[in-house]
C-alpha cells in the first residue's frame, strides 16, 4: 500500500507513523479514502506518489495538504508537482480560499518544492507528536 511505503521511507515527514498504520483495517482504510480527498500518481502502471487533502475542521474557508510522497525512484520527475496541483485543484472545485500545509524544517527538497509551488510561510512553527517532537516544522500556505 501506499500510504505505508510512504511512511516507511520518510518517517519524519508525517505525522502518522507507520506502526499505528499498518495496524489499520481494510474498512478503515477505505473510510479514510471516502473522507479525505486522495490522488495518485501511476507511472508505467505503477503507483509512484501520493498526495491527499482534507478540510480544516476549525476554519471553513481552509483546506489542509496533509500528506505527499513520491517514491524516491519517481523523485525529480515533476510528480510532486502534479500532486499538488491535484489537491489545489480539489481545494478550489470545493470552494476553500487557503490551503495550508505543514513541513519539517529539514525536509528541504520539499521546503523547495513548496516554495515553487507558491505555498508561503505563515511564521507559525510547530514540531511533530510525540515521540518525535524535536523535529520542528512550520506552516505555509497558498492563497487559492
Amino acid at each position: 500500500m501506499l500510504r505505508l511505503a510512504a511512511l516507511r521511507d520518510e518517517p519524519n515527514a508525517f505525522g502518522s507513523m507507520v506502526g499505528a498504520a499498518e495496524k489499520r483495517s481494510a474498512t478503515e482504510w477505505r473510510q479514510q479514502v471516502k473522507e479525505i480527498a486522495t490522488y495518485v500518481v501511476v507511472i508505467d502502471g505503477i503507483d509512484v506518489g501520493l498526495a491527499r487533502g482534507a478540510p480544516d475542521e476549525a476554519h471553513p474557508n481552509n483546506a489542509f495538504l496533509i500528506s505527499m510522497w513520491a517514491s524516491p525512484d519517481a523523485r525529480k520527475q515533476g510528480v510532486g508537482e502534479q500532486l499538488i496541483r491535484a489537491i489545489v485543484n480539489w481545494a478550489q472545485a470545493t470552494g476553500f480560499k487557503r490551503l495550508l500545509l505543514d513541513v519539517a524544517d529539514e525536509n528541504t527538497s520539499a521546503v523547495a518544492l513548496y516554495e515553487r509551488m507558491n505555498f508561503q510561510p505563515t511564521g507559525e512553527t510547530g514540531t511533530l507528536p510525540p515521540p518525535r517532537t524535536h523535529i520542528r516544522e512550520h506552516r505555509r500556505v497558498m492563497y487559492l
